[in-house]
This record gives C-alpha cells, sequence and structure tokens, in this order.
C-alpha cells in the first residue's frame, strides 16, 4: 500500500523570493509541497491547495529559498573542537541555513594525511553527514584536503565510494599549480567538485596560494577569493575574476573590502552568477550563525546592490554551481525554505530596503524538505511579524 503523500501549504507570502537572477522575485502568495518537493508555485486559488497535512500562514512575511553556507568546516555530527563549538549547525539553521557545503574537515584533531587515512576519513565523513543531519540541516561533506602522493585511481576509489568533494587544494602539502592541476583534473574526471584555497595561510600548515596556482589548478570554485582570512592584492583578484569562469566564493570570515572589490568586478563582467557565498566557519573568527545573512546585507548596502539580488548569491547560484536540488523556487526542487520580515523598528520602506540600508532581518520560521525545522528564531532580530502554523 502506497503511504499517502506528505503535502505541505504556504499561504498568504508577501514577498516571494525564487533565488534565481534572471528573475528574482515571483508573482504569487503560495507554495505547495508534496512529499518534500515543490510542487505548486502561484496564487493560492490557482492551486490544489485542499487537505494539506501542514498548513502555514506567512500572515505578509517573505519567503526565500533556505540559505547555502558554501564553505564550511565541519568535524563530525553538530560539534567541533574549532573553537569548542557545540550545536553550531543548530545555530546557524537559526539563521536561515538549510545547506553546507564542507571544504574540508580539517580541524579534526590528528587528522589523518597520509594517503588511505585520508581516503578513510573522506567517506566516513560523506557517510556521517549522509546519515545524521543536525536540526535537519542538509550538511555535504566528506571532503579530503588531497596530499602528495596520490594517484588517480584514490579519485576513482573515493568517488565510488560515494565521495562528491574536495576539501581546499593547498590546506595539504599539494600547493604547486602543476601538481594541484593534475589531482584536480583527476577529481574532476570521477565527478568530484574541487575548492581552492586562495590568499595567504590561515592555519599552521597552509600557505600562500596566489593568482598563478589557483589559474594553473583551475579548480571548480575559488574558494574565498576575498582571503580566509588574508586577502590577496587587488590586482590579483581582479584578474582571477577576469581570467577564468570558475566560482567566486565570497566568505564572512575574510576580507570585506576585497569582497566587495570581487563582487563589483563580477558585475563588470557580466558575470554576477558566479558569485556566491560562505562563511568559512568554524574559524579563528569562531562561528557565525548569522554569517550568511550578514553577507547579503554587507553586498547590497556597501555594493550597493538590490537585496533580492544579494540573497541569490546564497540560493539559487549556489545551487546551480553545486549541482544542489534546494536554492530555488521552482516545481521539483526541494521544499527548503525560510520565512522573514523586516526586523522590529528597523529603518526602510519595507524589508528589501531595509536589508539594503544594511540592517538583517528576522527569520520566523524555516522549512526543510517540506518539514518544519525550526520556528522564531533565538539569533536573529525579532522579525515584525511571525507565520504560524495553522496546521
Amino acid at each position: 500500500m502506497v503511504s499517502p503523500a506528505r503535502k505541505l501549504v504556504i499561504r498568504n507570502i508577501g514577498l516571494m523570493l525564487s533565488g534565481a537572477l534572471e528573475q528574482p522575485i515571483l508573482d504569487g502568495d503560495t507554495v505547495v509541497s508534496i512529499d518534500g518537493k515543490i510542487a505548486g508555485i502561484g496564487h493560492e486559488k490557482d492551486l490544489d491547495t485542499g487537505n494539506p497535512d501542514t498548513l502555514i500562514d506567512a500572515h505578509g512575511t517573505a519567503l526565500s529559498p533556505g540559505l547555502i553556507d558554501s564553505h564550511v568546516h565541519p568535524v563530525i555530527g553538530d560539534y567541533t573542537p574549532r573553537q569548542q563549538q557545540v550545536n553550531w549547525i543548530d545555530s546557524c539553521l537559526h539563521g536561515g541555513v538549510t545547506t553546507m557545503i564542507s571544504a574540508g574537515e580539517v580541524h579534526l584533531p590528528g587528522r589523518p594525511k597520509d594517503i588511505v587515512g585520508l581516503k578513510a576519513m573522506a567517506i566516513a565523513s560523506q557517510r556521517w553527514y549522509e546519515n545524521f543531519r543536525p536540526s535537519g540541516v542538509k550538511v555535504h561533506a566528506g571532503a579530503p584536503v588531497i596530499e602528495e602522493g596520490m594517484e588517480e585511481q584514490d579519485f576513482k576509489d573515493m568517488a565510488e565510494a560515494g565521495v562528491t568533494l574536495l576539501g581546499e587544494v593547498g590546506l595539504g602539502s599539494v600547493k604547486a599549480g602543476d601538481k594541484a592541476k593534475l589531482m584536480v583534473a583527476w577529481a574532476r574526471k570521477y565527478g568530484i567538485q574541487s575548492t581552492i584555497h586562495t590568499g595567504g595561510p590561515s592555519i599552521p600548515g597552509s600557505g600562500l596560494i596566489d593568482k598563478d596556482v589557483v589559474l594553473e589548478a583551475d579548480a571548480d570554485i575559488i574558494g574565498h577569493i576575498n582571503g580566509g582570512h588574508t586577502a590577496l592584492p587587488d590586482d590579483q583578484i581582479v584578474c582571477l575574476c577576469e581570467s577564468c569562469k570558475r566560482g567566486i566564493e565570497l566568505v564572512h570570515n575574510g576580507n570585506e573590502r576585497a569582497a566587495l572589490l570581487a563582487m563589483r568586478t563580477a558585475f563588470e563582467l557580466g558575470q554576477s552568477e558566479r558569485v556566491i557565498l560562505g562563511t568559512d566557519a568554524p574559524a579563528g573568527s569562531g562561528v557565525q550563525p548569522l554569517g550568511i545573512l550578514r553577507m547579503i546585507a554587507m553586498l547590497s548596502s556597501l555594493g550597493d546592490i538590490p537585496a533580492e539580488t544579494a540573497f541569490c548569491f546564497a540560493t539559487g547560484n549556489t545551487a546551480r554551481m553545486r549541482g544542489l536540488d534546494c536554492g530555488l523556487i521552482e516545481t521539483g526542487k526541494a521544499a527548503d525554505f525560510i520565512l522573514i520580515d523586516t526586523a522590529q523598528h528597523a529603518p526602510g520602506k519595507d524589508m528589501l530596503d531595509s536589508i539594503h540600508q544594511g540592517n538583517l532581518p528576522g527569520v520566523g520560521m524555516t522549512v526543510i524538505d517540506g518539514a518544519i525545522r525550526s520556528t522564531r528564531s533565538r539569533n536573529t532580530p525579532p522579525a515584525t511579524r511571525l507565520p504560524e502554523q495553522v496546521k
């Protein structure tokens, strides 16, 4: 016997952010999902909203795809010894983040650097985040840091075992452009996406990765182009944006002025779809549960771009570049949403204007795969209006 579909209806949406740069705001007030996938988008009168298992009245708040943090460093479950952080992923959920991408589980004490050990750790990391989602957050992990001596067969072995990511190239012993290029190509051959460390050293053992190494390695993502923490000189950042077509990742734990430079250069090139956002946490700067929202507000206000465009950097741009089934309000995509509103007493004529002035919105609810995962955020400023679970 087939179980009845689990149906979610969210109605009375005041603003619908799509996550897509080509049309960042959608016309509609209702979203319907079935079995965790978006089944209908539009106006309530035109959709099948009958007999929902879960009914949410948005009460005029805005709906956005759940935010994606493109650059995190998890270790195991919802714990990392870096800054002794426990429940940091849950805290980020309260900042609107519903999906995270590991750039390497580098903070594990005694992290193995021999080839057998690093492969085993990558496979184990991939498995435990596949099997366990902290507070419902989707953590794509198992991102090995490549080391000298690795061969093509090692990448084939990892891919066959389910590994889909490389940790930041440059955090291990492979720092030369020619060796990195070879291993990045092997990874790509077997469907493993790569990110390269960009800028000065971040932790003991890492080193300077300048534009020449980044360009020669040709990784899929220019990791923290604004430095993690130390940025490259301006001319090198501009050169990287101009000289390749790879992802331009801007992170919270980096140089904010350099982030603005990279974003503006992407716009000048007509390539804003390359811009994605991360926090690069947990790190020496700690964990920022509101880091992605802060990046959206910073880029919109200081970069003078519409807030709805900045939201795309943290949703649809990342989803498309990373090959994810979330991040966009489209039929068939994962029903991962946040419901947000202007923070209480914040300036601005509406939520988008308030964010454009540099203010954070208040998160009223998060939904992952069609299930409510949190209500009023304990971390954002309180929202003016709150959604309500009616059923």
